[in-house]
């Protein structure tokens, strides 16, 4: 009897570097709507490649979401909103005393009040948190101006340092864990709240329109709001989703408008091999049956490398644009020998100065590579 052998394990993305699947295993909304197109659809143009780069830009998208959520501006209007929500509730609830209502609408709106307090609280705590972690090089600058002065006592101080600010950070992450878990919570109980107040005003009915006619259109009012808000951010959160697996490049037109340049220069992608694309036909011989499709040879035009490279069928297009790449058609190498259009990457790299792919950073990798040299 043969003795059956373990199966190896089978990398299934053979273009990445192992160790990023991990890293890129958050669940987001723009990432569920990315892999359940794939799944939906077995396209030539739908291949884990191609989605690799929409995942990686759906989880770029998350990130400058969050910072879009908690900047200045954002959070202003969201605490001004929830306040706003709070206000009136109050001068409704004292100035409707005489008011009999047959279901107990005060104490629903009442938790309502009540849950725009605490998601204010939790707002305004994760702004000041996030603006902590943004600012300490801004006291560790100083910090080291008064320690080169110090003599001796900075050799103890710079052994404790380390060890204090991680134990810190720790104790920051733990608090916003508890944070965090609090803020879902009051979010779960919110659904529950809406669907409890929606319950005591169809009981109510037409009675509890004419005992209490202010509670009864201020509960409209607020469960009106809470559906509309809900409707419209699932919404966009659909039209983002199917805009990053079907046109990513107008997603990243639209980033590069609207956020920081913090990738790399025009000097720094200039100075990446580039390439032009030659199409391979196919043989006389076959020309009878149904060509295949074929691949090509990458020809350097500018860059360090002397050496051409062939591509395969499958590796003859772009995985940000899902276009074929056309003959003689220009084509950038990343030093993670991942290749895009010349146009796609310089307007990623633009925004973010790692490979869409690979994650490889194209920047910091090449200066510490030149340190070295």
């Amino acid at each position: 009897m043969e003795r059956t052998r373990p199966d190896t394990g089978v990398d299934s993305s053979p273009l990445l570097e192992s160790g990023t699947t991990n890293n890129e295993a958050r669940g987001s909304a723009y990432q569920s709507a990315a892999r359940f197109l794939r799944r939906a659809g077995g396209r030539r143009m739908m291949r884990e490649p191609s989605m690799m780069v929409r995942e990686n830009a759906a989880q770029q998208l998350e990130e400058r979401q969050s910072d879009w959520a908690y900047s200045k501006p954002v959070v202003m209007l969201d605490l001004l909103w929830n306040l706003s929500f709070v206000v009136v509730s109050v001068v409704i609830l004292t100035s409707t005393l005489e008011e009999r209502p047959t279901t107990p609408m005060r104490v629903w709106i009442a938790g309502y009040a009540l849950q725009c307090l605490l998601h204010m609280i939790y707002v305004a705590y994760e702004y000041t948190r996030r603006n902590r972690q943004r600012s300490p090089s801004v006291g560790s600058a100083g910090g080291s101006e008064s320690a080169s002065s110090a003599g001796e006592q900075v050799n103890s101080q710079v052994g404790r340092a380390p060890q204090e600010a991680e134990t810190g950070r720790q104790e920051t992450e733990e608090r916003s864990s508890i944070a965090k878990r609090l803020e879902s919570v009051n979010t779960m109980f919110s659904f529950f709240w809406w669907i409890v107040g929606f319950y005591w005003l169809l009981a109510g009915g037409k009675s509890l329109a004419e005992d209490a006619p202010r509670l009864y259109w201020l509960c409209i009012v607020f469960l009106a709001f809470d559906v509309f808000f809900v409707a419209f951010c699932a919404a966009v959160a659909c039209m983002i989703g199917i805009a990053v697996c079907c046109c990513l490049p107008c997603i990243i037109a639209i980033l590069y408008a609207v956020a920081n340049q913090d990738g790399a220069s025009e000097t720094e992608i200039n100075l990446l091999p580039k390439y032009r694309f030659c199409r391979i036909g196919p043989s006389e011989k076959n020309n009878s049956e149904k060509s295949p499709s074929y691949g090509g040879v990458m020809t350097l035009i500018c860059g360090e490398s002397t050496s051409e490279r062939v591509l395969g069928a499958e590796d003859a297009e772009c995985c940000i644009c899902l276009s074929a790449y056309e003959d003689g058609v220009e084509l950038y190498e990343l030093p993670c020998n991942h290749h895009f259009h010349c146009g796609c990457i310089a307007k990623w790299l633009r925004i973010n100065a790692t490979c869409p792919l690979c994650k490889y950073n194209v920047v910091k990798n090449d200066d510490n590579g030149s340190e070295d040299v």
